[in-house]
């Protein structure tokens, strides 16, 4: 099994730098390289006090410039808000500079605060990300070529420099509908199914995807998020990260997201009714067990985890440090 991290910078409370979380971060990213993890991603979200940043792209080069051998990536960059010859530019820069480790996550966004803030209309968002993919994909090429659609009108474009990466970078795609599953299975090299969905949705997103991959000719990859935390002892584990990670759900159902519209009130935020068939949480052994059967059950070998939840920041930079070790010590090397 592959893993990787997904990472977030929170505005930080009471005065703090926040170029500090930034240093942290990196520093994360420096831990998991040593630790055996293949990569680090980052997400994008606009006008909101979470730790999703406007500019991923940005904090990926500091870590790639930090790094070695650690890839890097956006899951997700919220496609539709991008002019897609600007940021097929961006990504194949990164690539060369890098040499080779970029990965470009898209997706096509869920909250209405991120498209007000450049005055996309959100009725679009299809239709953008799906000519966004196109247009991306042949600046990928090196060759010259021209494009008209509903929103793109391009005459004579040729991007340069050449990726590094031949043909091109990876191209992925996060969703958490079944109909950005299917999207992904025409469109992408791999799906990233999202870190909240339980066991049976995620299957069933899968499958979707899958189907979809298959009917478009392309070789199905999936790449599972999951919000994930190792410690000594379950108890630990559930004492450092649960208050985190069930404020986070309480966020994502409160913007309506599918996975969470079977739960009618606050209150039944509780990890007893959250975390089955849903975190991977507790002692090395726990953990590598319910990898194991994440694994056997989608199909995938590639899992992303998110220790550093998005709208708190936390748990601190310590106890992620100490988990990152942990993770490398007694948790990959079992699921090899």
């Amino acid at each position: 099994m592959r893993f990787g991290l997904y990472s977030s910078i929170a505005d930080p409370p009471g005065g703090e730098d926040l170029a500090s979380r930034v240093e942290e971060v990196v520093e994360e990213a420096q831990s998991a390289e040593e630790h055996g993890f293949d990569s680090i991603f980052f997400g994008e979200h606009h006008q909101d006090k979470d730790g999703f940043l406007p500019s991923p792209l940005i904090v990926a080069s500091a870590v790639a410039g930090a790094t070695r051998r650690l890839n890097v990536g956006t899951s997700v960059i919220l496609l539709p808000l991008h002019h897609p010859v600007h940021l097929a530019e961006d990504v194949v820069t990164l690539d060369v500079v890098s040499r080779g480790r970029i990965v470009l996550g898209v997706g096509i966004g869920y909250q209405a605060a991120d498209f007000q803030a450049f005055g996309v209309p959100m009725e679009d968002r299809v239709t953008l990300f799906e000519e966004g993919i196109e247009v991306i994909r042949r600046c990928w090429t090196g060759e010259t070529f021209s494009f008209h659609g509903k929103h793109h009108h391009l005459h004579d474009i040729r991007v340069r420099p050449a990726p590094y990466q031949q043909p091109s970078p990876p191209l992925w795609i996060g969703a958490s509908t079944f109909s950005g599953a299917r999207r992904a299975g025409r469109l992408a090299d791999a799906f990233v199914a999202g870190p909240s969905t339980n066991l049976e949705r995620t299957l069933r997103l899968v499958d979707s995807y899958r189907k979809a991959a298959m009917a478009a000719g392309r070789e199905p990859q999936v790449i599972l998020m999951r919000d994930a935390w190792v410690a000594p002892s379950r108890a630990e584990a559930e004492e450092v990260y649960g208050g985190e990670v069930l404020d986070a759900y309480k966020y994502y159902w409160q913007a309506g997201l599918a996975e969470f519209k079977s739960i009618e009130s606050e209150s039944e935020f509780t990890l007893d009714r959250i975390a089955p068939d849903r975190l991977i949480i507790g002692g090395p052994e726990e953990c590598v067990t319910e990898f194991k059967r994440w694994s056997q059950a989608v199909g995938t070998d590639y899992f992303l985890l998110r220790l550093r939840q998005a709208h708190s920041g936390g748990p601190p930079h310590q106890k992620i440090m100490d988990a990152i070790r942990l993770f490398g010590e007694q948790v990959i090397p079992n699921c090899q």
